[in-house]
């Protein structure tokens, strides 16, 4: 598979899934559909705002090619209006979840993408992944006056800090570019689901009042 055709499916992919996630998360705090559109589009495409700015990309990559706003909403309002149906075949806050997920999967790699092309050194590439995977789903929950997920007890950063690390040293070592990226994002989908699954979790501190 072309390596270019793949990071732009997975791209669109990534972005709708997120903008899901934020969509169904504006349903579960009553929100109407245009604040779905917000929300959702938020999510899906703050990540790659931020590594878009900090790696001096300008104009961001959703004002250059503006598919992707189109995708970003489209992707909100239909986790906004199946939220209900969702909600009969599971818990909205699962379906939820395991959309941001999949979302935090590929914009790992796409961040950490993003940053070797820009001649970053790969310790950054490796932070902008995170950063992709991360920042978005952040900006959803603060909006929506949630704790964020990147700052409760669950493996979400790390997972993106694996997936993006995977897909700096696959590439480093020489492997396929296309199974690098298709590996890197499945190990941190598989590392982030069993965090969910498994309630898999960093010690935090406790104490007593």
């Amino acid at each position: 598979m072309n390596v270019e055709f793949l990071f732009t499916l997975l791209d669109y992919g990534g972005i709708a899934f997120f903008a899901y996630s934020g969509g169904m998360l504006a349903a579960r705090k009553a929100l109407d559909p245009f604040g779905a559109a917000i929300v959702g589009a938020v999510t899906g495409m703050g990540g790659g705002t931020l590594r878009d700015v900090l790696l001096g990309q300008l104009p961001v990559y959703w004002v250059a090619e503006p598919n992707y706003l189109a995708v970003a909403v489209g992707g909100a309002l239909l986790g906004y209006f199946t939220s209900p149906w969702a909600q009969a075949i599971a818990t909205r806050r699962a379906a939820l979840i395991w959309a941001d997920a999949i979302g935090l999967s590929v914009f790992c790699v796409i961040g950490a993408e993003a940053g070797l092309a820009a001649g970053a050194h790969w310790t950054i590439a490796i932070l902008t992944g995170m950063m992709s995977a991360a920042f978005g789903g952040l900006l959803r929950d603060i909006i929506v006056n949630d704790v964020p997920l990147v700052l409760r007890e669950d493996i979400y950063a790390l997972a993106a800090m694996a997936g993006a690390a995977a897909y700096v040293a696959g590439l480093a070592l020489g492997f396929n570019p296309s199974a690098v990226t298709l590996g890197s994002a499945a190990l941190a989908l598989i590392l982030r689901g069993c965090a969910i699954r498994f309630k898999w979790s960093l010690p935090a501190v406790r104490i007593s009042e």
